[in-house]
């Protein structure tokens, strides 16, 4: 079952620790972690993944998210944000049949991904701590709130992977983006989850 609802600190930190990690998606909360080590199976707690870009509307969409929920207990929010693919160029290397050439192209395509995942990191992060300081400005306590990385060609995928892996009740996404990029805020992104989304709450804002 789904549910569609049409409706109208510590950041550099975070962004430092973000950029000293080689994983691909990396997730820490601003401040405590909402009084749990986990988040074990669904709680008490609210759980919501709130879909991030650069757009516009993402701002709007953060803001109003921040003000409707500033007041409301045992509600969390993850703002999730999903870095674009990675090229072509470097998915893979042109191979040898020579295992020690075939071994030293492997190690360098690695690091070639490596590098390209820690500057879209770095250049992304700021995507993230500004939704975090529009929540904290519409008065949401930011200690209940997570930030997090994705990244997916397939963007709406991503998203839904990761609502059903974190065990989020909600998905907050927006309407229409006003970039020419369509990202998660550009409808189609969002028309997709809407079509493949199965037991969660949708909030189209």
């Amino acid at each position: 079952m789904m549910v569609v609802l049409l409706l109208g600190k510590d950041s550099h930190a975070w962004c430092s620790a973000v950029l000293l990690t080689g994983i691909d998606s990396y997730s820490v909360p601003a401040r405590g972690y909402f009084g749990k080590e986990s988040w074990p199976g669904r709680s008490s707690v609210m759980r919501i993944l709130l879909t991030v870009d650069d757009s516009e509307n993402s701002h709007r969409a953060v803001s109003y998210v921040g003000s409707l929920l500033r007041q409301t207990p045992d509600v969390s929010l993850t703002l999730f944000h999903v870095l674009k693919p990675m090229p072509r160029k470097l998915m893979e290397h042109g191979g040898s049949e020579n295992p020690v050439i075939e071994g030293r192209l492997g190690a360098q395509l690695r690091d070639d991904q490596d590098t390209w995942y820690r500057a879209e990191r770095e250049s992304e992060c700021r995507v993230l701590t500004k939704a975090q300081a529009t929540l904290e400005k519409a008065g949401f306590d930011t200690s209940r709130v997570a930030l997090k990385f994705g990244h997916e060609e397939d963007v709406a995928r991503n998203i839904l992977e990761e609502a059903a892996a974190g065990k989020y009740e909600t998905i907050v996404m927006g309407r229409h983006g006003s970039s020419g990029i369509k990202h998660i805020f550009g409808g189609g992104v969002t028309d997709q989850v809407l079509r493949d989304a199965q037991d969660f709450a949708i909030w189209v804002v």
